[in-house]
């Protein structure tokens, strides 16, 4: 097995920032570990070591079969790059992953999904070794109706509304935010628009994570080039493993 670890993953938010600094651009796998089955990962593994792929994200909306910790646990053995949970509440927290995007669900207004799952994983985090990135996470439409919508409750942001989603972006990083992330949503139709990306990113002095509705390598180079500093793929891959040969080193 070829591991390919560009990052070591004893920080990794100061190797978001070191990476920021200098100018590098990231690309996260996300994978669900409701549509990943545990026998595939090795093979999947060997096509995303050939890619320009960086850190592995793991979580959805929903676990219904608990699979997050053999999912994470898998990851683990196939591959050295940083895995960071992207849990959809706080049963999929795994001590098996790196790190885990401590979401706040900022452009809702569902307390169960500002404080209250937060509340109930702390006591959880406070005892596993996890590195803990608090994340400003704001829902933008995509012109799809999302499984975090219909889980949150909560409605997404329009695209046209620049300014909200500019004030909701500085307001996640006045409380003390280590990242934001715009989210379009799983299989949205239209991804996080490039002049989105590009205001919030000028405006902000932490990382922007960008994700929702890129399936091409220029869409992905479109984020890139108005600014965020990590663009996450999911859909993109699960419809097409081919879509790695189009983004190797």
């Amino acid at each position: 097995m070829t591991k390919n670890c560009i990052f070591a993953i004893v920080n990794i938010y100061q190797n978001i920032l070191s990476a920021r600094e200098q100018g590098k651009k990231l690309l996260a796998v996300l994978i669900d570990p409701e549509k990943m089955n545990v026998e595939n990962i090795p093979a999947f593994f060997k096509k995303v070591h050939r890619s320009i792929a960086t850190h592995i994200l793991v979580g959805g909306s929903t676990d219904k079969d608990n699979q997050t910790e053999n999912v994470v646990t898998a990851i683990k053995k196939a591959t050295n790059l940083p895995v960071i949970l992207f849990p959809g509440d706080v049963s999929q927290i795994s001590h098996k992953a790196d790190g885990i995007l401590f979401l706040s669900l900022i452009s809702g207004r569902n307390p169960e999904y500002l404080i209250e799952q937060q509340i109930k994983a702390a006591p959880i985090l406070k005892d596993s070794n996890l590195e803990i990135l608090s994340t400003g996470y704001i829902l933008i439409d995509g012109k799809k109706e999302t499984a975090t919508q219909k889980v949150s409750n909560t409605k997404p942001i329009a695209q046209e509304n620049l300014e909200l989603i500019l004030n909701t972006a500085l307001a996640g990083q006045f409380a003390g935010k280590k990242l934001i992330y715009l989210e379009a949503g799983s299989g949205a139709r239209v991804p996080v628009e490039e002049n989105i990306i590009s205001l919030v990113r000028k405006n902000l002095a932490i990382p922007l994570i960008v994700g929702g509705g890129i399936r091409s390598k220029e869409q992905l180079e479109i984020a890139f080039n108005a600014g965020a500093d990590i663009v996450v793929i999911g859909t993109a891959f699960e419809n097409d493993a081919t879509f790695f040969e189009e983004l190797k080193k």
